[in-house]
């Protein structure tokens, strides 16, 4: 009885694994050690900033080493040995994220003002300032700053307006900034832009009829292209449903007809059950069944009148209408949309050269344009201006060419950065540039008025933020950035410093202008983060396993070497 006892605690025993062991730090020691992962990180990334901004090289697990100015693509590539400063490090690297998630461009304007408030935060915690109250301060103080660089915000109306905001956020480079407003000037503000490496030396802009909404496959099982991760079949035929597919038996039908017209189907449904999705991936993976299948965008009625609209464009029916109840069961071959091309990823849906009649949708097309202006609800007026986008403008796709796929990444990864920085343009209109919009916030600041010294101390901390995009902007140009930054506060309006040929001007006529969107959300992010940085008291970390040296046996073979005297 003991005995057994025994041998199930000692099974037990032997079950129970301790967790890694922990390294905490408190304090001035926690905040050190987080500030200089910062710092590095900060390094690293301010280098590209502005027009005389340098690049960094990358080293790749896989192929070539990637060169490029992009300031989230350099904040992503860090990965700091030491645990603590890699905390810090990883912190800053949420603001680019973040940053780039929202606005596509300003991850190093981020980054930069996050070093700032963290590296001034630190020490004014340090030197005995309440951390709760600084950070009231340093989100007051940016509120202000926002309401300021609303007021200097002003619309973007012409082409060339759009070719200046492109050509600063790519470095300067003139031609980038014309192809992107040639792309926008031919699909409109609101229509569809995409990147793709180009097989020639030069940039081409191509323009293709086809749509895009934000739904991607419904299984990853539909998967057939390695590279990238997504679904691409030509000459595809379509089917539409406002319902949902629950039973296997409605859809053999038509996989028999798409089967034997040896075409590739795409269903777009409201929704794919589990049986009947079972089975579609089966057929897919045992014989080879070219299909996909992908929800249906939005909601509610504006889900109808999309599925109506690719129905439209496409020239399918539609299954599952109210009032006018085709079954799936009964399809015929005439009830299949086709299209051209179609590419599906986890997050969207690309359809491309659409066989509907046109004169189908010029009447679609009209017939939105006859609800937005009766339209009275800007919810609704945004639903339907992407509609129309969809249907009337098409997708433009800029090549990128180069002599190298080290180039081709780079240059795209500027063009990107120039595209997100344009729409953000067009959404929200474009301030002064050169880190000048920021310098202008100063004054509002410090008029601000608030409750207690901390909170001051805040403000404080964001006034000298404020004033850092425009001093490594000078700094990387190569000029003693305190007095060009001195100078460019002495100045009022648009009057502000061009990096790219050194003196003072008027920035807006030059066309150095930046997106409001993204100098706000670069401005936000940062002071988010960083500030919460400021409230840390405690860093908890793994400690580094300890590598055992395995015992060195074996030696003790060797005294058979005493045979050797028979050699004599």
């Amino acid at each position: 009885m003991f005995a057994a006892t025994r041998q199930a605690t000692s099974g037990v025993a032997r079950q129970c694994v301790r967790g890694m062991a922990k390294d905490l730090r408190f304090g001035n020691d926690a905040r050190a050690e987080m500030l200089k992962g910062v710092n590095l990180l900060a390094d690293a990334v301010s280098v590209t900033l502005g027009p005389k901004g340098r690049n960094v090289i990358i080293e790749q697990s896989f192929g070539g080493p990637k060169i490029t100015k992009d300031g989230v693509t350099v904040a992503k590539a860090i990965d700091l040995e030491c645990k603590l400063q890699n905390t810090g490090a990883r912190l800053v690297q949420d603001v680019a994220n973040n940053t780039n998630e929202q606005a596509g461009d300003g991850t190093t304007t981020a980054t930069v003002l996050a070093r700032s408030i963290a590296t001034d935060g630190f020490a004014s915690v340090s030197k005995g300032a309440n951390p709760t109250q600084v950070r009231k301060g340093i989100m007051l103080a940016v509120n202000t700053a926002i309401d300021y660089l609303k007021t200097l915000s002003k619309p973007v109306t012409t082409p060339e307006e759009i070719a200046q905001v492109a050509t600063i956020s790519a470095n300067g480079d003139r031609d980038i900034g014309d192809l992107i407003a040639k792309a926008i000037s031919k699909v409109g503000k609101s229509g569809v832009v995409t990147v793709k490496d180009g097989k020639t030396l030069t940039d081409e802009l191509e323009v293709i009829e086809g749509m895009k909404f934000d739904r991607g496959y419904i299984s990853p099982y539909f998967i057939n292209s390695a590279k990238g991760q997504k679904v691409d079949y030509q000459d595809c035929l379509v089917l539409l449903t406002q319902k949902k597919i629950s039973s296997v038996q409605s859809l053999v039908p038509a996989l028999e007809l798409a089967n034997q017209l040896r075409k590739p189907l795409l269903i777009i449904a409201e929704d794919v059950e589990s049986e009947p999705l079972g089975a579609l991936v089966l057929n897919r993976l045992k014989i080879g069944l070219q299909v996909v299948a992908v929800k249906a965008p939005g909601f509610g009625d504006n889900r109808k009148n999309q599925i109506r609209d690719i129905a439209v464009a496409t020239g399918a029916s539609v299954f599952g209408e109210e009032g006018a109840e085709l079954k799936l069961e009964d399809i015929q071959v005439s009830d299949f949309g086709e299209i051209g091309e179609v590419s599906v990823t986890k997050d969207d849906c690309l359809l491309l050269y659409g066989k509907g009649e046109k004169s189908a949708v010029d009447d679609r097309v009209e017939s939105i344009q006859e609800e937005l202006e009766s339209s009275k609800s800007e919810y609704e007026k945004e639903k339907l201006n992407e509609r129309l986008a969809k249907l009337s403008d098409g997708v433009a796709v800029l090549k990128i060419g180069g002599s190298s796929e080290v180039e081709v990444g780079e240059k795209k990864d500027r063009v990107q950065d120039a595209l997100c920085s344009t729409r953000a343009a067009v959404e929200e209109g474009v301030v002064v540039g050169g880190g000048t919009a920021l310098l202008r916030c100063v004054d509002a600041v410090e008029a601000l008025e608030l409750e207690n010294e901390d909170q001051r101390i805040g403000a404080e901390i964001v006034t000298k933020a404020l004033r850092q995009p425009a001093f490594h902007i000078a700094a990387n140009a190569g000029v003693d950035a305190a007095r060009i930054v001195e100078k460019a506060l002495r100045e009022s309006g648009n009057i502000g410093y061009n990096a790219d040929i050194g003196e003072f001007q008027d920035l807006v006529a030059t066309g150095v202008i930046d997106p409001t969107k993204v100098v706000r959300t670069a401005l936000i992010d940062a002071s988010g983060v960083a500030s919460l940085l400021t409230t840390a008291e405690c860093l908890i970390t793994d400690l580094p396993k300890k590598e055992e040296m395995p015992p060195m046996g074996g030696m003790g073979g060797m005294g058979g070497m005493g045979g050797m005297g028979g050699m004599m």
